[in-house]
């Protein structure tokens, strides 16, 4: 095509196409602690939008959870998508879901009103329960919409898991998750907040991002800290959104990404945000979901040393915050006035509710007396060799 024509094409396109809502991408909530992150998803397009000869989509599409068996599934989150202004009742492993939160994003295209939707599902016990395994999502219905946009070869669905995962064996670490949905073309800016960049070793950011096309890289850039960023053999540098799994190695995850990059060479220690850029000059790119890691600092633990075991939700139990996500092999022990143990817990026991879990016996009940009872917690962390030791109170009602 002659370089004149084509730039005055790509003029009218700008002029034609313009975005007429969306909502931005912000901090959905963090993680600190032995925790790192995950996905799972699938398209329901047959072939990419722009091959298909007539449009339509898979009654269902399935994807395989496989956590090592050290890996305890924290949270959860199920978004899927698609042309139209949405689907909000799907059904995942014969479970019916209904949206909790959705977004939407509407575009002028040559004067042809394009709408695009998404929904989020906190569905963390259900990925509890079920495990390591098959997915298999079915159910979304954009057959009002298709065929509108077919015309313009927008037409995709499709849906993903984000999960967070806890394991003994990692570093601290801290994990964001942000949510919206924010499309390119021309230009996308997003600012990420609420970072805190203690070491960038193994620093990643992942993306959820729908309707990229392969064969479709004009002017396509993925940008962090103003870097232009690739992730060879999949994430090229010209067409990071490309219907790629960089965790199955997949190439024909037709008009959706579940992309992973290594970024510890473009974010600096002490950094406490992180600027993203994406352009495209053709390609309509929606960003779902982000989420990054970097390495946490081991936050001191803060003890709550009054419990009132009145059956209120006062100070219940005895909590200590910040202790169970990060020092996951501690033991506690807590002391009565006389010296005798009264209890101990470690990662796989509740907090303590003043109930003894020992041989000791006062007033032949295992519900201890109030009054002030001492605690020896042992980290059991090679930063933190030595054992913590103070007092509580425990009150209760005579």
């Amino acid at each position: 095509m002659n370089l004149k024509l084509q730039n005055f094409i790509f003029s009218i396109v700008l002029f034609y196409s313009c975005t007429l809502f969306a909502q931005d991408v912000s901090l959905l909530t963090q993680f600190n602690g032995r925790f790192d992150f995950t996905f799972i998803g699938n398209t329901l397009n047959p072939q990419e939008n722009s091959f298909q000869t007539s449009p339509s989509i898979v009654p269902s599409s399935s994807a395989t959870l496989s956590l090592d068996s050290q890996s305890v599934i924290k949270k959860a989150y199920l978004y899927w998508a698609g042309s139209g202004t949405g689907d909000f009742e799907i059904t995942l492993n014969s479970t019916s879901i209904t949206a909790e939160r959705t977004f939407a994003y509407q575009r002028n295209n040559f004067g042809l009103i394009l709408d695009y939707f998404s929904a989020f599902k906190d569905i963390t016990e259900l990925v509890k329960q079920t495990g390591n395994g098959i997915y298999t999502l079915s159910d979304i219905d954009i057959s009002d919409v298709i065929d509108d946009h077919f015309t313009r070869k927008t037409n995709f669905a499709g849906w993903a898991i984000i999960i967070i995962y806890q394991n003994k064996n990692l570093p601290v670490n801290q994990i964001n998750v942000y949510d919206g949905l924010q499309a390119v073309p021309n230009a996308l800016s997003i600012n990420l907040t609420d970072i805190e960049v203690v070491n960038n070793l193994d620093s990643k950011i992942g993306f959820v991002a729908w309707e990229g096309d392969s064969n479709i890289s004009v002017n396509e850039t993925l940008k962090i800290n103003d870097y232009v960023v690739e992730q060879l053999p999949l994430n090229p540098a010209n067409n990071a959104f490309n219907g790629t799994n960089s965790i199955t190695g997949s190439s024909t995850l037709y008009n959706m990404d579940l992309d992973i990059y290594d970024i510890q060479n473009y974010v600096q220690k002490g950094a406490t945000s992180m600027d993203i850029e994406l352009t495209s000059g053709q390609d309509v790119v929606m960003i779902n979901a982000v989420v990054t890691k970097f390495t946490a600092k081991k936050n001191p633990i803060i003890i709550y040393n009054y419990i009132s075991a009145n059956n209120d939700t006062s100070n219940p139990t005895f909590f200590i915050e910040g202790l169970r996500d990060i020092y996951l092999n501690f033991k506690i022990e807590i002391y009565n006035r006389w010296g005798q143990l009264v209890w101990t817990g470690n990662n796989t026991t509740p907090d303590w509710d003043g109930l003894s879990n020992q041989e000791v016996r006062l007033d032949d009940s295992t519900i201890s007396p109030r009054g002030t009872y001492y605690y020896i917690i042992y980290l059991n962390d090679p930063d933190y060799p030595e054992p913590i030791i103070g007092y509580l109170y425990l009150h209760k009602e005579k």
